[in-house]
C-alpha cells in the first residue's frame, strides 16, 4: 500500500499515479507476392504511424475531468456461474490489488510508474525488490528493461494495465483458491485538482479491468479508498468520486456485475487510513461525514463499510489517535480490519501476541456485531526504495506467512486479508516471483530457490486452515 512501515516514514504520493492502458494491435495477415509484400509494407508503416500518435497524444494530450470518468461504463453480462446472492467474508481470504505497474510502451506515456526511483529505471535505480515471473505471460505482455540476466538476456517487467496481466492475475485467484480482491483507489486522484485528469482517468481504467477480470474468473472484487495525502477540504471532490463511481459504472449496484462483493446484502466499499496517528491532515469529523455519505445518504449511500484501521485501535495507542471519539466512529463500520504490517517480525512471542490480540479484537467486534479482517503479510522489504540499511522483515522461506495463517485459525477468526498481491514495491508480494534475477548494481531478494507460486500456494493452505477451524468451531 506504501502505507509505510513504521510511523513517521514518509510517503511518496507521486508514486500513486495509475494510467489507462493502451489499445492491442493484432498482426497484419501476410499474403505472398511482390505487390502483397509492399501492401504489408505500407500498412505496417500506417499501423507504426498510428500507435506512434496515439501514444503521443497519450502522453500529452490534457484531459479534462469529465473525460476521465467518461471511461466508466456498467458491466457487460458476465459469463461469472456464481450465485449473485453469495455475499460475506466467512471461511473467504481476500487479498489487496494495486495494479499500479506501468511501462514504456503500454500507451500510458508514464514510462516504468511504480518501478522506477527519482524517474530512472535501471540498474542502481529502482523502487521494486522482488522481480515478476513471467514464464505464463505472451510475448505481447512483456516490457523490456535496462536491467539485464546473468547470461545477457533483456530483463522484462509487465504493466498492470495490459487486460490479459490482469485477467493472468484474476485466474492465479482462482487457481490458488484466494477469493477476491480489495482493488486500491487513492482519494488522492479523485479529490485534488490538478489540470491534467489521465491520472484519474487512468485509475478508473484499472477498475474496469479488475472488474471484467473478477466476473471472468468468478471471483470477488471491492473497492478501497486509501485516504492518504489527502485533507479535510478534499473530501467534497472525493464525494463526487464516489457519485461518478455510483452514476457512471453503476459501482456495486449494476445487475450484471455478478463478482461484486456484498456483506449483509449490500456493496461493500472498503476505506482505509481511519484513526492513525502520523499526522493526517484530514480529521476524524470528516471522514465521519464521508462514511456516513457511503452507508445512509438516500441517494448514493446503501453500502456496507469495511474500515482500514491502526493495529493499536483497541488501545487508542502507538500508532492509533489517542481520540476516544475513534471508537464511536469505527462502531459504524460493518468490518474492521487492523493494519498489521510492520507491527511484528516473526519472533517467537509474535504468534501468541497475534492471537491474544486477534481475540480481543473479535470480543470488541462481535458485541457490536462488527466482521473482522485480519491482515497477514509475508514478510517486508524495501531497500530498493528507501536504501539497503532500511528495516526488512525475512519471509523465513514462507514459515513466517504459515504462522501468521495458523495463529488466525486458532483465534477462530474466519477470514483473513493478505497484503499484498502484487507489492513488489514494499516486498509483501504473493503473486509468482523470479529466483533468476537481473544482475548489476540493483540486488532483488528471491524466494531462495523455492518455487515462484511458493506464497500462493501459502495462501491457498491458509485459506483451509482458517475453514477447518469454522468447522471445528460448529461441531
Amino acid at each position: 500500500m506504501n502505507r509505510g512501515l513504521f510511523l513517521g516514514e514518509s510517503q511518496n504520493l507521486d508514486r500513486r499515479h495509475e494510467i489507462v492502458h493502451a489499445r492491442i494491435k493484432y498482426p497484419i495477415a501476410f499474403a505472398g507476392g511482390p505487390a502483397s509484400t509492399l501492401s504489408f509494407m505500407f500498412r505496417l508503416i500506417l499501423t507504426f504511424l498510428s500507435f506512434l500518435s496515439s501514444v503521443l497524444l497519450a502522453e500529452h494530450s490534457v484531459v479534462s475531468r469529465g473525460q476521465a470518468y467518461s471511461v466508466l461504463t456498467a458491466a457487460k453480462e458476465g459469463n461469472s456461474s456464481r450465485d449473485k446472492r453469495t455475499d460475506g467474508l466467512e471461511g473467504k481470504i481476500f487479498t489487496g490489488y494495486q495494479g499500479w505497474f506501468r511501462a514504456p510502451g503500454d500507451g500510458s506515456g508514464l514510462g516504468f510508474s511504480h518501478y522506477e526511483k527519482n524517474g530512472n529505471f535501471e540498474p542502481g535505480s529502482c523502487s521494486i525488490d522482488l522481480w515478476p515471473d513471467l514464464k505464463d505471460f505472451t510475448p505481447a505482455e512483456k516490457f523490456a528493461t535496462p536491467f539485464r540476466h546473468a547470461g545477457g538476456g533483456v530483463a522484462h517487467v509487465f504493466s498492470s494495465l495490459h487486460p490479459l496481466t490482469v485477467n493472468r492475475h484474476f485466474q492465479w485467484m482462482k487457481e490458488y483458491q484466494i477469493d477476491g480482491a480489495f482493488v486500491q483507489r487513492f482519494a488522492i486522484h479523485g479529490s485534488k485538482e490538478p489540470k491534467d485528469h489521465r491520472r484519474l482517468k487512468f485509475e478508473n481504467q484499472k477498475l474496469m479491468l479488475c472488474r471484467d477480470a473478477a466476473i471472468r474468473n468468478d471471483r470477488h472484487w471491492a473497492l478501497m479508498y486509501d485516504l492518504s495525502g489527502i485533507d479535510n477540504q478534499d473530501f467534497e471532490r472525493l464525494a463526487e468520486d464516489w457519485k461518478n463511481l455510483r452514476k457512471r459504472m453503476q459501482l456495486g449496484t449494476d445487475p450484471k456485475d455478478s463478482a461484486y462483493l456484498r456483506l449483509n446484502g449490500k456493496p461493500l466499499v472498503g476505506i482505509w487510513g481511519v484513526g492513525f496517528n502520523d499526522d493526517r491532515e484530514y480529521g476524524l469529523e470528516k471522514t465521519e461525514w464521508f462514511i456516513r455519505l457511503l452507508k445512509h445518504n438516500p441517494d448514493w449511500g446503501g453500502m456496507s463499510i469495511l474500515l482500514g484501521v491502526p493495529y493499536y485501535w483497541r488501545d487508542l495507542d502507538r500508532d492509533a489517535v489517542a481520540d476516544p471519539k475513534l471508537h464511536r466512529i469505527l462502531a459504524m463500520a460493518d468490518v474492521i480490519s487492523p493494519w498489521s504490517v510492520g507491527r511484528y517480525s516473526g519472533l517467537p512471542d509474535d504468534y501468541a501476541e497475534i492471537v491474544s490480540r486477534q481475540v480481543a479484537d473479535r470480543k470488541w467486534c462481535d458485541q457490536r456485531k462488527i466482521d473482522y479482517l485480519p491482515v497477514l503479510f509475508p514478510g517486508f522489504s524495501w531497500k530498493n526504495m528507501k536504501g539497503p540499511t532500511s528495516v526488512s522483515i525475512p519471509r523465513q522461506g514462507g514459515k513466517f506467512f504459515r504462522k501468521q495463517f495458523q495463529a488466525t485459525a486458532l483465534a477462530g477468526s474466519t477470514s483473513a486479508y493478505v497484503a499484498m498481491f502484487d507489492e513488489m514495491d514494499e516486498g509483501t508480494v504473493v503473486f509468482k516471483c523470479t529466483n533468476q534475477v537481473p544482475i548489476g548494481k540493483s540486488s532483488f531478494e528471491t524466494f531462495k530457490g523455492l518455487p515462484s507460486d511458493h506464497y500462493l500456494k501459502l495462501c491457498r493452505d491458509g485459506r483451509r486452515m482458517i475453514r477447518e477451524g469454522i468447522a471445528q468451531d460448529k461441531r
